[in-house]
């Protein structure tokens, strides 16, 4: 929701962090001073093909933890293997920008990532070469707006940061300015490692780790 008042993270990068990056980048040009276009949050939700009240669940989520209403995201081919037909609903994602955007990376930052039990810090290669960034989260209820006593299925998302700096090296600067806790040191090349008992208290509805990376199952 927008507010009378400037978003915390967005008045501290115009008092400080904007003047440090021109600095530390060697910008003269202010309007080259890289900064945050947009967040992107991505709900993949496969198994609506067959059960579709679990997308409307998805939307209510996504909802929440957003404060705006996203948008279906359908499929633009069929595939017969996975019983995908052109146009059918998978997904719902939302873009926020202006004071929304702010406000989603100040709770993103201060208090969902704080939340992931093991958090051992996000991966600091996932970037496309054009200075934006994407991660996922494996569970909705790091975000305290959803209430655990009333979802049905943990939710994975995907959320892109979208920066205006034209480089990879422009926006982690950008991000590392903020405090983003990307892995550091001998971790930053390392994929999340497989769990060997049960599941992950942050993972999904069959037992997943870190996203991407299955837990294995007992003998």
């Amino acid at each position: 929701m927008t507010t009378a008042t400037q978003p915390r993270l967005k008045a501290r990068y115009n008092n400080t962090i904007k003047q440090q990056l021109a600095k530390d980048l060697g910008i003269n040009n202010e309007m080259q001073i890289p900064k945050l276009e947009k967040i992107v949050i991505n709900m993949g939700v496969g198994r609506a093909t067959q059960q579709p009240s679990l997308l409307e669940k998805a939307v209510d989520d996504l909802t929440v933890i957003s404060g705006q209403k996203p948008i279906i995201t359908r499929a633009g081919n069929s595939i017969a293997g996975f019983k995908l037909r052109e146009g059918q609903a998978i997904g719902t994602k939302v873009t926020l920008r202006g004071d929304r955007m702010w406000e989603f990376f100040d709770r993103l930052l201060s208090v969902a990532i704080p939340r992931i039990r093991d958090f051992r810090g996000l991966p600091a290669l996932s970037w496309d070469g054009r200075g934006n960034y994407t991660f996922g989260l494996n569970d909705q209820t790091v975000f305290p707006e959803i209430n655990v006593d009333k979802i049905d299925t943990q939710r994975g998302m995907d959320i892109t940061i979208v920066t205006t700096a034209t480089s990879d090296d422009g926006g982690k600067a950008l991000l590392d300015a903020f405090g983003f806790p990307f892995k550091r040191g001998d971790e930053v090349g390392i994929e999340p490692e497989k769990r060997r008992r049960g599941g992950s208290s942050r993972g999904g509805p069959k037992g997943r780790g870190a996203k991407g990376a299955p837990a294995k199952k007992k003998k």
